[in-house]
């Protein structure tokens, strides 16, 4: 749902947008029917707030929950330009954005060590998800994952290894598991669709 302030049509100057909770998650302004400046919030399914951050044009910062995850530039509504990014209130890469991609810097570990550098766009690299636990790593093209690379989930088992397009898996070694941890399928992946025979391991629930 939407109250504020429309222009032809098209959403522009003040305005609030909520949820299908009633919740506001976004207040501030628009341009053209986009976010241009404001305070944007996200929750998860059980209603908890979970992100908080700034959208503007200019400088801003993100969270979640209570940890900075950003702070930084921005432009229409994405990171351009310098900015910081940060796991567990530690900075994880320092550098430039482009379009909302880390274009060239430096990444960092946990321990503050210097543990990739990334050159327009392109660079050997290091992903970690919010709570500092590595999720990829390998090529970067254009700022995406292009080449080959491995992903991992946050009990570090390996739930992909081959090659990457425009971020997209490609083509190789696909693993799944439950929410306990279990492995589930083992197949390939080609033209990033499953192909071939798969490995399905079944769990007798009594």
């Amino acid at each position: 749902m939407f109250e504020g302030e429309f222009l032809n049509g098209e959403r522009n100057g003040r305005g609030i947008e909520y949820n299908k909770f009633d919740k506001i998650v976004f207040e501030g302004e628009y341009l053209n029917g986009k976010i241009w400046n404001g305070n944007k919030l996200e929750y998860n399914d059980d209603g908890k707030l979970i992100f908080k951050g700034e959208i503007l044009n200019g400088v801003g910062k993100e969270y979640y929950d209570t940890y900075l995850l950003y702070e930084g530039e921005y432009l229409n509504g994405e990171r351009n330009g310098k900015g910081k990014d940060y796991r567990k209130n530690r900075i994880a890469f320092e550098g430039k954005y482009l379009n909302g991609k880390i274009w060239e810097g430096i990444g960092y570990n946990k321990n503050g060590e210097m543990e990739f550098e990334i050159i327009n766009g392109k660079g050997q690299i290091k992903e970690f998800n919010k709570f500092y636990e590595l999720i990829f790593e390998r090529e970067y093209i254009n700022g995406e994952r292009n080449g080959k690379g491995k992903e991992f989930n946050e009990f570090g088992k390996i739930l992909f290894e081959g090659e990457y397009l425009n971020g997209k898996i490609r083509k190789g070694n696909k693993i799944e598991y439950n929410d306990n941890g279990k492995l589930i399928f083992k197949g390939e992946i080609l033209n990033g669709e499953k192909n071939g025979k798969p490995k399905y391991i079944m769990i007798m629930v009594i």
